[in-house]
């Protein structure tokens, strides 16, 4: 099992990114996607998810209106398109899989976020 995520880099506030998560290895139409970020010092936050035919998002508060969550299942591919940037969504951002039942799940190596001027 891969993921691999992408896309990362620095921005100035007000900017946008497009992390992009290629997978491999399951059977990535039956598994929730979604994207985390930890911040030095914090503790890893849910950002956002996706369920397995893209049917329902969820988003955390303060990225809501801001970011968008989308899925390619003929690619294997999660993306998690960033505008807007400010400087409190500097992180590492991962990329997860889980199953439905949540028995599995799978974890990228993360890619880093920096917002800055």
């Amino acid at each position: 099992v891969q993921l691999v995520e992408s896309g990362g880099g620095l921005v100035q506030p007000g900017g946008s990114l497009r992390l992009s998560c290629a997978t491999s290895g399951f059977t990535f139409s039956t598994y929730v996607m979604r994207w985390f970020r930890q911040a030095p010092g914090k503790e890893r936050e849910l950002v956002a998810e996706v369920l397995t035919y893209g049917g329902s998002i969820t988003y955390l508060d303060s990225v809501n209106g801001r970011f968008t969550i989308s899925r390619d299942n003929a690619k294997n591919t999660a993306y998690l398109q960033m505008n807007d940037l400010k400087t409190e969504d500097t992180g590492v951002y991962y990329c997860s899989a889980r199953s439905r039942s949540g028995d599995d799940s799978y974890w990228g190596q993360g890619t880093q976020v920096t917002v800055s001027s």
